[in-house]
């Protein structure tokens, strides 16, 4: 007995099983922190101080990235014998690095079957990002975010002192001891073109050292709630949105208001609040003028590039075609047919349609703001 469209069970979400799957990861499960926590220093202070994760946020997004990192990272280690996935630890934190790429020297230290199939000229860490295309303007034109920076530079300062973690299926890399890294590498992909864009830059140990010492200050706390919050709350900053302390930290929606109306107690904190109000909008003020004046200034300029980015003009007169509605008229007369008291476009279309009469057409312009479009280029 066939089963009808109506009794057929509904098909459960794919990302139900992909949530699970994630969750049962080991990142998923670890308490110690980790260089990918190097994003909120409260976020980081409630992992150190073993907190319980108050909010489990399915992030498809999220998900997504996590399977095409997988996909390249294991297709680089395959065709270039790239060393993927590779872990790293000292007391304070730990983290997996995405690719390291060793030179010639360190390289022949290992046995054959883990040297790379082209040695690099220096011993390199690499990244790997994913972005939507919504923020790939952001990495064309800022590059690497300071927390990113601050990931990336952890796990090259780790292989600096202390060398691979002595874990199960890299101790031959834990006996290289420190490994001396002069690149870092951040690579970015765009999940919806497939888009590269590579940023490539020495190893710094200042940068390395301000996550040192951004990890102290939490190491210094005797409760997360001391540590500062590094964003404005869910809502207006996406890590927030799916962070897994983010009720912790900002508490839970009473009478439909925003949770970040939990943390304004008394007048003090409106006045602090309205101050940072008045200084953020005199830097609007004063970034916005410039804006006015730049508009101005290239109204004259026809589209292209100039620089390192790209002009571009929208809502400008857009020629466009319509049904012409007195062409119509005169036809419904010649015809000796009924025209509604108040002319319906709609209706006449139809008519005509029906009829097997051509829809007469003609060309119109319609006004709208013309509006500046800025975009960063690639060089």
């Amino acid at each position: 007995m066939s089963i009808s469209v109506l009794e057929r069970p509904e098909s459960p979400s794919i990302w139900v099983a992909a949530d699970a799957v994630d969750q049962a990861r080991p990142r998923s499960r670890q308490s110690q922190l980790g260089a990918s926590d190097l994003v909120c220093e409260r976020r980081g202070a409630y992992i150190y101080h073993g907190w319980e994760r108050t909010d489990r946020v399915v992030s498809p997004a999220a998900m997504l990235g996590t399977y095409i990192h997988e996909g390249l990272t294991e297709a680089a280690r395959r065709e270039f014998g790239w060393l993927v996935e590779k872990r790293v630890a000292d007391a304070v934190i730990r983290g997996s690095i995405d690719v390291v790429q060793l030179d010639q020297a360190t390289a022949r230290q290992l046995p054959r079957r883990l040297r790379p199939t082209v040695a690099a000229d220096v011993n390199t860490v690499e990244d790997i990002k994913t972005r939507s295309s919504r923020r790939w303007d952001e990495v064309l034109r800022y590059g690497a975010t300071a927390a990113e920076l601050r990931q990336v530079m952890t796990y090259a300062r780790l292989l600096n002192t202390v060398g691979f973690a002595d874990v199960h299926g890299q101790r031959v890399l834990a006996r290289l001891g420190p490994i001396h890294v002069e690149r870092i590498r951040l690579r970015f992909i765009n999940r919806d073109s497939g888009e590269e864009f590579v940023q490539e830059f020495p190893y710094d140990p200042e940068i390395a050292e301000e996550a040192v010492w951004w990890l102290e200050r939490i190491a210094e706390t005797t409760h997360p709630e001391q540590a500062p919050r590094t964003f404005y709350g869910p809502q207006i900053d996406a890590v927030c949105d799916y962070c897994p302390f983010a009720t912790a930290c900002w508490g839970a929606s009473a009478g439909g208001r925003p949770v970040q109306a939990n943390i304004v107690r008394d007048d003090t904190d409106v006045a602090a609040h309205l101050a940072d109000y008045v200084a953020a909008h005199a830097q609007w003020s004063e970034a916005d003028r410039a804006k006015k004046f730049v508009r101005k200034s290239v109204d004259a300029v026809p589209e292209g590039r100039y620089g390192r980015n790209h002009l571009g003009w929208q809502g400008a007169d857009q020629e466009q075609v319509e049904p012409d509605m007195r062409a119509m008229i005169e036809i419904f007369d010649s015809l000796d047919a009924p025209i509604p008291t108040v002319p319906d476009s709609g209706r006449m279309v139809k008519a005509l349609v029906v009829a097997g009469i051509a829809v007469p057409m003609r060309r119109v312009t319609k006004k709208s703001s013309r509006r500046i479009d800025v975009r960063a280029v690639r060089e």
